[in-house]
């Protein structure tokens, strides 16, 4: 399956650690979203992770890994996601990590199949927070200039803004959308229904729905039609 993620508006993100049962993912995955990503900040292992892919792979959708533990890196996805979290304080979580699993995979690594992301997270309550001891303590400035630094020198093709858990400054997404070029801009936090769900995905290029997959179905779902309605009286753009 050809991944194209420059055409990607709406994607859920899934958690191995957390239940859902057979009936809530088929109406996700025949929702008409674009893409399922499978990741999570903990409790990510490659049973749980091998199980969550067998289960996906029933229906005609892209699924992605997210990589977060070397541990669960599982064949068979479509593609690799690798997150460099550009404001860590731990620069395992920059460079560290993707060191051990080059130096552990690489030999037998499908480069086409791996996408870096420039992240930025910004809720430093959030367990992705504390985990990489990220500085979420950022403005305007400081978040566009690591975009230009994800974009212009890393040239990464996606630059992910990251509130985990809680709805961000749409503002501050505008403006970081307007200095990339070509990078796509992902945006995930707090999106819990259709209303939340336009305002991201006029903000961003792509908007994540994670949380409320496991709190409210029903809102869930409507993201992705609100999105897709947006999408079509704005245009298409």
């Amino acid at each position: 399956m050809r991944i194209e993620i420059s055409r990607w508006k709406h994607v859920f993100k899934l958690d191995p650690d957390k239940e859902l049962a057979d009936e809530a993912l088929e109406r996700i995955c025949e929702s008409g979203t674009d893409a399922v990503i499978v990741g999570g900040s903990t409790g990510v292992t490659f049973d749980n992770t091998v199980d969550l892919l067998a289960r996906i792979r029933r229906y005609e959708l892209p699924c992605v890994l997210e990589v977060s533990d070397l541990e669960a890196i599982v064949p068979g996805f479509d593609l690799y996601l690798i997150p460099i979290v550009l404001n860590a304080s731990d620069p395992d979580w920059i460079v560290g990590k993707h060191m051990e699993a080059i130096r552990e995979y690489g030999p037998m690594m499908h480069w086409e199949q791996v996408a870096a992301e420039g992240y930025v997270i910004l809720n430093g309550a959030s367990a992705a927070a504390r985990l990489t001891g990220a500085r979420t303590e950022l403005d305007v400035r400081d978040v566009t200039a690591y975009a230009r630094l994800s974009e212009r020198m890393f040239h990464f093709p996606i630059f992910y803004v990251e509130y985990s858990g809680v709805f961000g400054d749409m503002e501050l997404v505008r403006r970081v959308a307007a200095v990339l070029e070509r990078s796509r801009l992902f945006y995930g936090g707090g999106i819990d229904g259709a209303e939340r769900a336009i305002e991201a995905a006029r903000a961003a290029h792509t908007i994540v729905v994670g949380n409320i997959v496991y709190e409210d179905l029903e809102r869930a779902l409507a993201t992705v039609r609100a999105v897709r309605e947006a999408e079509s009286a704005d245009g298409g753009a």
